[in-house]
């Protein structure tokens, strides 16, 4: 049997599933490892001869729900009380 239409009637199983850290259909059921993230690895899997899947997966292509918020809270030395700096004070 080659690799083309007769083969295609026999694959009917998973060898991926769902990644719980990166979301993408890439963990491997039975080596449990992701593919793509390389979870459970501590470290996410990244190669430098993919530029372009690491520009993709970078910091700020997400929300970044904490670090957008740096550069304001920077300027004012990190100082979260609501005391008021005017001269009359």
């Amino acid at each position: 049997m080659g690799k083309g239409t007769g083969s295609f009637g026999k694959r009917r199983n998973k060898t991926h599933t769902l990644c719980v850290r990166c979301g993408r259909r890439s963990f491997h059921l039975q080596k449990s490892r992701c593919a793509a993230c390389g979870y459970p690895a501590a470290r996410t899997r990244k190669y430098n001869w993919s530029v372009k899947a690491i520009r993709r997966k970078t910091t700020g292509t997400g929300r970044m729900k904490y670090l957008r918020h740096l550069p304001r809270r920077f300027k004012s030395n990190f100082r979260e009380d609501n005391k008021s700096t005017g001269i009359w004070d």
